[in-house]
């Protein structure tokens, strides 16, 4: 199975990369610099360019079965009121583009990497964390998570959406929760690596086809 990888250079993303080549997949990624794709692998074909760029993002689908989606609409720095650095409709754009190519594809599934507090959950979330994304630039990303979601939900591809809590580098090993409708109340935290593993996984679990579960860990 060939699976294409966006945001394959971002912190999350290099780690779904990582996973998913140990799991022997045939992977496609498509990056803005391949001087920053590590490792070089017998099964990675490495595109350059923009996921915005439809011709780019064609050819980079061509073959793949799978997609999962690591792209966020980030900031220069992790300050909370730093710039952007990427559009604000990254997301919901890449996805448009995804849902209209998928119709001449044998797209069988497609896994994003979405956030705890976007849509329903938003009113789930500790005040101080709320208070944080209606009143700093971390909105962005939230609001275009929104968006994104939406257009898969009203689609006909077979999607997955993680919904991972708080992202840490912690590389301990960790049980991740899976939370539906606040149930069981999630964890604040979830170390990126767990949830790279979650989502590789859920490649060939079909019971998550149409749902978004929260992640955390303990």
């Amino acid at each position: 199975m060939r699976i294409l990888i966006l945001g394959a250079t971002g912190r999350t993303g290099k780690l779904v990369l990582k996973e998913a080549l140990e799991k022997g997949y045939q992977v496609n990624c498509l990056v803005r610099d391949v001087q920053k794709v590590i490792p070089q692998h017998e099964n990675l074909q490495v595109f350059e360019g923009s996921p915005l760029d439809v011709d780019t993002l064609t050819l980079a689908l061509k073959g793949c079965q799978v997609i999962l989606n690591t792209l966020n609409v980030s900031r220069t720095s992790d300050f909370p009121w730093a710039k952007l650095r990427t559009p604000k409709t990254l997301l919901s754009d890449v996805i448009r583009s995804i849902i209209s190519l998928s119709s001449r594809d044998d797209i069988k599934r497609i896994i994003v990497c979405s956030a705890w507090g976007v849509s329903e959950t938003k009113k789930d979330l500790p005040g101080w964390f709320r208070w944080f994304i209606d009143n700093s630039n971390i909105s962005a990303a939230y609001q275009d998570h929104e968006r994104q979601e939406a257009l898969l939900m009203s689609s006909d591809l077979p999607w997955t959406i993680a919904r991972p809590s708080g992202l840490t580098n912690s590389k301990r090993h960790q049980n991740v929760i899976e939370s539906y409708a606040n149930e069981p109340r999630p964890k604040l935290l979830i170390s990126r690596g767990s949830v790279a593993k979650y989502m590789v996984a859920a490649i060939e679990n079909e019971s998550l086809i149409g749902k978004a579960p929260t992640l955390s860990a303990h």
